[in-house]
């Protein structure tokens, strides 16, 4: 096993998106079409398992589920694909429409938004806008994935790797929100997002099965980090965009549903300082929901887990990870749990995970 010295306790620190989680009907089918299509290539882990800690959010009823964590070596937050095995997962009992609370979309970054946008012409999506200029926050275009899941795809400078394609990970989420005020203070004062890229009143559609309009706020916000670790460059710059709907009461996109249905279930951040985070959310009034309190084992990798909830209830997971597989076959495993969390691991390491690289579908 890898490790590195110990180091004194340090305030809590955000390294960036870690993944997005997506509830699904099948695992491997989602694995495969992100894989080849959008360059989610590295399974990190697969793990089957009780969810024996999220019965908050599953009616009281521990549900058994599989997960596959996947990522996009040019660089972002990955997804972690999530499927019951216990249950038959359900889908919106209406359309999402924007606005609606919770994860509206995820974010994905690219460097070439013109490759992109011509790799995914060629798939015959059913629903793919054109591309929108915007200098703030960057040119942009939506599409949905054969799930019905919608994501934005943006132009971004940041890469870690090269990679065959354009499109890289996690950039950030779309969320929907009730009053925008108190979604910027949670997000600004607990998760650090105290740079505003954009802040609009404007019209736009309101979902992909209709071309009516909605009036909506619309603030973009980004990152303030002046220190990250770990695997923090690999996850690279983020943004949180806010959306109000002004001319709608928004419903909950899970309303009468459990975590783990079909769609967006979390939003999950890499951290350090998991005590002293929970700490800093109790004291804001955002106490944690859920709590791993030591350790979690996932199969391969291990660490300690926590969930909080925005103010209208959309769940942010925290994950400060403690081990990581660099290659199973000879026992290689990444220790994090002692090592300087102000400082990234070289990146020469963090490449190693190119060893769980999935070349076909499986």
């Amino acid at each position: 096993m890898i490790n590195s010295s110990k180091h004194p306790i340090t305030p809590d620190i955000i390294n960036g998106i870690q993944q997005v989680g997506i509830g699904v009907s099948d695992t491997k089918a989602v694995f495969n079409w992100y894989r080849k299509h959008l360059g989610f290539d590295i399974l990190l882990f697969k793990d089957e398992a009780p969810a024996t800690l999220m019965t908050r959010y599953t009616q009281e009823e521990v549900c058994h589920r599989n997960a596959y964590l996947s990522l996009n070596m040019h660089g972002g937050g990955g997804l972690e694909i999530w499927q019951f095995t216990s249950r038959t997962p359900e889908k919106p009992k209406n359309p999402i429409i924007l606005g609606d609370l919770g994860i509206n979309a995820m974010k994905l970054r690219t460097n070439d938004i013109e490759a992109s946008y011509a790799s995914l012409m060629k798939l015959n999506l059913e629903y793919l806008t054109a591309p929108i200029v915007n200098k703030k926050t960057g040119t942009s275009f939506y599409f949905q994935d054969p799930w019905d899941n919608l994501v934005e795809v943006v132009q971004d400078r940041y890469r870690f790797s090269k990679t065959k394609q354009s499109i890289g990970g996690v950039l950030g989420a779309v969320i929907g929100v009730s009053q925008i005020s108190d979604a910027i203070r949670f997000y600004k004062e607990l998760l650090g997002y105290g740079k505003v890229l954009s802040e609009e009143t404007i019209k736009i559609p309101q979902n992909t099965n209709s071309d009516k309009a909605g009036l909506y706020r619309k603030v973009v916000l980004a990152h303030s980090r002046p220190k990250i670790g770990g695997f923090g460059e690999l996850l690279g710059p983020t943004q949180i965009e806010l959306l109000q709907a002004l001319d709608r009461n928004p419903i909950k996109i899970f309303e009468n549903r459990l975590w783990g249905d079909l769609g967006y279930i979390h939003l999950c951040f890499d951290v350090h300082g998991m005590e002293k985070l929970r700490e800093r959310a109790t004291r804001l009034g955002y106490p944690f929901t859920v709590d791993s309190a030591n350790s979690f084992d996932m199969g391969d990798a291990a660490g300690h887990f926590s969930y909080v909830e925005d103010p209208d209830g959309t769940l942010i997971e925290f994950v400060e990870t403690h081990k990581v597989p660099i290659f199973k076959p000879l026992g290689l495993y990444l220790n994090l749990k002692n090592r300087n969390p102000t400082k990234p691991l070289p990146k020469w390491l963090v490449r190693t995970l190119g060893f769980h690289r999935i070349s076909k579908d499986i």
